[in-house]
């Protein structure tokens, strides 16, 4: 239960990160829909981490992390929609290292659900 609050945390803090700069002004360009879409899902897979003892959470988590820290390093290498970033500010470490988070908690809790489907098949095939 410890990695899924971790994992709720980080989330949120993603969430919030991408809240404060909708609000600061993202909103007007491009990607501003993606960012409120970003705070919505972050939210929703906190609380579905936190809730719902299943591997779909933990995978939800895994993607989030994965597909925002991607879409940020697109943006600033190539750019995205438009938006060029650039590695500076406290909202941008703030998020990369949740984000990080999220990709490194996801991954544990799908691994330790393997793991523990795995010993389940086993004990119930010796068994039968």
């Amino acid at each position: 239960m410890k990695w899924r609050a971790l994992g709720a945390v980080a989330l949120v803090v993603s969430a919030a990160v991408h809240l404060r700069l909708w609000f600061g002004g993202v909103r007007d360009q491009s990607v501003g829909p993606a960012f409120l879409v970003n705070v919505v899902a972050g939210v929703v897979i906190a609380v579905l981490l936190l809730t719902w003892q299943h591997w779909v959470p933990a995978f939800l988590t895994l993607g989030f992390g994965l597909s925002t820290l991607g879409a940020f390093v697109i943006s600033t290498t190539v750019g995205l929609m438009g938006v060029h970033s650039h590695w500076e500010g406290f909202a941008v470490f703030a998020a990369a290292i949740s984000e990080v988070v999220c990709i490194a908690v996801g991954a544990a809790l799908l691994l330790a659900a393997r793991s523990a489907r795995a010993h389940r098949t086993a004990v119930r095939s010796r068994a039968a």
